[in-house]
């Protein structure tokens, strides 16, 4: 069965690397893509831009089953609400999200849609955050920090991998106390530290580093191309047709939990 899938932000770094992978499949079709510019543009397929405020009408037209969307927080809200209520599947690689923003799309999805929501799609970025679980669960009282670096042009700080590596550790180690970054003077206490770099073309570099009496151990993963962001991305398209509605994990799609 082939899956139809549309990319909303498709002249964006991740929409053509996304659509470059899809290409790669005889079972994935390339039927819509949206953007706020090149409209008209030609994609793949005798599929030209579309003009984002046109969502509704070209995924209905194009018949659609998922919908990708690396955009903007603001984008993608709006974008998840108009899917949803025409039964489009989703999958959500936008990062920056407020936690109003999160609740309203729960609520546009919650028994429409399935819908896979990651901050990051990498297969390697997933195990890394099973990783620093492991380690936080057996390095008790250990100092933690978390560390992240991408390019500069980079609008949230820290990326939304760098957030679900504390919200894992913060679970693994019961502490609740986060601080981002440091200056000043003052004794260290019983928390999370996370630190992020914005600079030249970095693609994401994240560790966690924990430090003990005598001893480190730093967990790292370094993303060198966006490709792994984008296959992940295409592999939980596929994934995401035919499963039950809900709000899914990359973790779900790697059979991890």
């Amino acid at each position: 069965m082939t899956v139809k899938i549309a990319v909303a932000g498709s002249k964006g770094r991740m929409g053509q690397l996304i659509m470059e992978e899809i290409r790669k499949f005889e079972d994935l079709e390339l039927v819509a893509g949206f953007d706020l510019l090149g409209v008209g543009d030609p994609l793949d397929g005798g599929v030209s831009v579309s003009d984002s405020s046109d969502l509704a009408d070209v995924l209905q037209k194009s018949g659609a089953q998922v919908l990708i969307d690396f955009t903007t927080p603001i984008a993608t809200v709006e974008n998840v609400r108009v899917a949803a209520n025409l039964g489009v599947n989703l999958v959500v690689g936008t990062t920056g999200f407020s936690e109003d923003q999160k609740k309203e799309m729960a609520r546009a999805i919650e028994g429409r849609v399935a819908a896979v929501i990651s901050p990051n799609f990498s297969v390697g970025v997933n195990l890394f955050w099973k990783l620093i679980e492991v380690a936080a669960r057996s390095l008790e009282g250990y100092d933690i920090e978390v560390i992240e670096a991408h390019h500069r042009n980079k609008m949230d700080a820290p990326s939304g991998t760098a957030a679900e590596a504390v919200k894992v550790l913060a679970k693994a180690t019961g502490r609740i106390e986060v601080v981002y970054g440091r200056e000043g003077r003052g004794l260290r206490g019983d928390e999370i530290g996370v630190h992020a770099v914005r600079a030249g073309d970095i693609v994401g570099d994240h560790t966690v580093l924990f430090a003990g009496p005598g001893e480190r151990l730093e967990i790292k993963h370094q993303a060198h191309s966006r490709q792994a962001f984008a296959s992940g991305a295409v592999r939980s398209a596929r994934w995401v047709t035919g499963i039950p509605n809900g709000i899914y994990a990359m973790a779900d799609v790697l059979d991890q939990k």
